[in-house]
């Protein structure tokens, strides 16, 4: 197998897990504490920021374990010596799939049909604002360290945040656009209708482009040591 198709495996099986675990455990919280929102939200983020912890730890080393395209296009525009456009787009590609499969895999486990088309609206004002700022943080937090040349503790501090960012943020940080993608496939605690994910995914981009201004103006190449491949991913 080549070094590139090794990467795109990776990102394809970093990106399924983490959509089976996101999906995988709103189920399980769902059926475990069906009166209670709040403990179904607190299960569905300690399994997720835990399992992305661990999946970016084991897969980094292979494919820099982005996950998440906005990852891809902020490495792109920070970092463009380390991915070319080709494969930065080949890495998108594989991302959606991954996380559409992840979604599949959710759902079987759990007896459900593959796949169920999710029902739940979530594109309002207030949780387009907080994608924004999810993905901001996510992207930021990701490159500042990066560029800081601390990228060894990435894989913990981003399931950190993605952890926190559930509660803070109104729309429970998705801040990845294919795995808004996969989450439409199934109707359940973590989905979300195909009518939001479209705007769910422009608030994403906003986000990382608004994080790209910020690590530019933080942290400039010139000011502080870089580190090899960017480690990343929700």
């Amino acid at each position: 197998m080549t070094q590139r198709a090794r990467k795109l495996l990776g990102e394809f099986l970093g990106s399924a897990g983490l959509a089976a675990a996101v999906i995988g455990s709103g189920i399980m919280a769902a059926n475990l504490s069906p009166d209670d929102v709040g403990l179904q939200l607190l299960q569905n983020s300690y399994a997720t920021g835990l399992a992305l912890a661990v999946l970016i730890a084991v897969i980094g080393p292979v494919s820099g374990a982005h996950f998440n395209p906005v990852v891809s296009l902020a490495e792109r525009v920070l970092k463009p010596e380390d991915r070319s456009v080709h494969e930065t787009g080949l890495y998108i590609v594989v991302q959606i799939a991954g996380c559409s499969a992840g979604a599949v895999l959710a759902n079987l486990m759990f007896d459900l049909a593959p796949v169920s088309i999710s029902t739940t609206e979530r594109a309002d004002a207030g949780r387009l604002l907080a994608e924004v700022v999810a993905t901001a943080g996510l992207v930021s937090v990701i490159f500042m360290l990066v560029r800081a040349g601390r990228a060894a503790i990435v894989a913990p501090a981003v399931g950190a945040y993605i952890a926190a960012a559930y509660y803070f943020t109104s729309s429970t940080s998705f801040a990845n656009p294919a795995i808004t993608v996969g989450r439409m496939w199934s109707d359940t605690f973590a989905g979300i209708a195909p009518v939001s994910a479209l705007p769910f995914i422009a608030a994403q981009l906003l986000g990382a482009g608004i994080a790209v201004l910020a690590v530019g103006a933080l942290a400039p190449q010139s000011a502080l040591p870089t580190t090899g491949k960017v480690p990343q991913g929700t």
